[in-house]
């Protein structure tokens, strides 16, 4: 298996859809992670690990909550510290209860669907509602992804330095979008080539941005996600993007943002969800923690990195937090 066995963008019969693995199988499970081999992780390892420097990518699992709710009215983060039974005062366990779409997460192919031709929506291979929410099917669940893990290379594209060199308005929040003209500029001055099977990191500001405002501007951001009037910076959508994404074979894309792409959406036809995650099985994370990737980067003047990601092992899971690492 190889990324040079794939078409070129303009080759694929359906631009939007590429599902070539057998239903139900663990290659539509990874979707385009299956092409991180091990011959490939290897040569990345080789390639970007210099200093053993690291940093970690998780967002603190509580920062988008709001008085009696968290943010986008998914379900917070409950966290308790008990006693063990017939231990106490000896010994402590704790239980969690979170969305893992309410912080840092990945997000999964059971996640977002395409519309077809006849009307009806599927997920990523055609899987149907059905299979994703009734019996005991791991079709196209996270728990492929937790089997290996993901390791891969991490190219950085930090659109907010970009923007305070250019003397920008730095905000995660007022859905400003970032265009393909932009991504290819800052990846030229950080002299980055892209390559197959890299996963396409932005820092757009939406972390920093949130961090930044008081208890009543968070609750007037939770108001207004409620009446789906919220706006996030992003990467525009368009099919130049995804021209660029396929032929470039980004295996997944990662950012700071609610997202990753632009919202509202700019080009509705091309959205990145539509496509990376139903058309194309490419991993879409979002709200991962960036400050201290984009210090050492500057530090380090490197733009590229290992990664490595494992996934909650749960076969039936559509999200799942990153538990990520970048190493340099």
């Amino acid at each position: 298996m190889s990324f040079a066995d794939l078409p070129k963008f303009d080759d694929l019969e359906d631009k939007k859809r590429y599902w070539p693995a057998k239903p139900n199988s663990k290659d539509e499970g990874l979707g385009m992670l299956r092409y991180l081999t091990p011959k490939h992780v290897a040569q990345v390892v080789k390639d970007e690990v210099k200093t053993g420097e690291r940093v970690c990518l998780n967002w603190e699992m509580t920062r988008l909550e709001t008085p009696a709710s968290s943010g986008f009215n998914r379900f917070p983060c409950e966290h308790e510290i008990v006693p063990i039974p017939n231990y106490e005062g000896i010994a402590w366990d704790d239980i969690w209860r979170f969305n893992p779409q309410a912080s840092s997460q990945w997000d999964g192919f059971r996640h977002y669907s395409t519309q077809m031709a006849d009307g009806t929506r599927r997920w990523y291979g055609g899987t149907t509602s059905d299979e994703i929410t009734k019996g005991d099917s791991g079709r196209i669940g996270v728990g492929h992804w937790a089997q290996d893990g993901i390791a891969a290379r991490g190219v950085f594209i930090d659109y907010v330095s970009y923007q305070e060199k250019k003397g920008m308005e730095v905000n995660g929040m007022n859905g400003h979008a970032v265009t393909l003209e932009e991504v290819k500029e800052i990846a030229a001055e950080c002299n980055i080539e892209f390559k197959p099977g890299d996963i396409l990191f932005m820092r757009i500001g939406f972390t920093k941005t949130w961090e930044s405002l008081n208890m009543d501007q968070k609750m007037e951001y939770r108001t207004a996600t409620q009446a789906h009037k919220h706006k996030h910076t992003g990467l525009i959508q368009s099919e130049a993007v995804a021209r660029f994404m396929w032929d470039n074979h980004i295996v997944a894309v990662a950012g700071d943002g609610v997202s990753f792409e632009v919202r509202p959406n700019r080009d509705n036809e091309w959205s990145m969800h539509n496509y990376c995650l139903a058309g194309w099985g490419v991993p879409i994370g979002e709200m991962f923690d960036m400050e201290r990737l984009a210090e050492l980067c500057k530090k380090l003047n490197r733009w590229t990195f290992f990664v490595t990601s494992s996934p909650l092992n749960h076969p039936q899971a559509v999200s799942s937090p990153p538990n990520i690492m970048a190493l340099f």
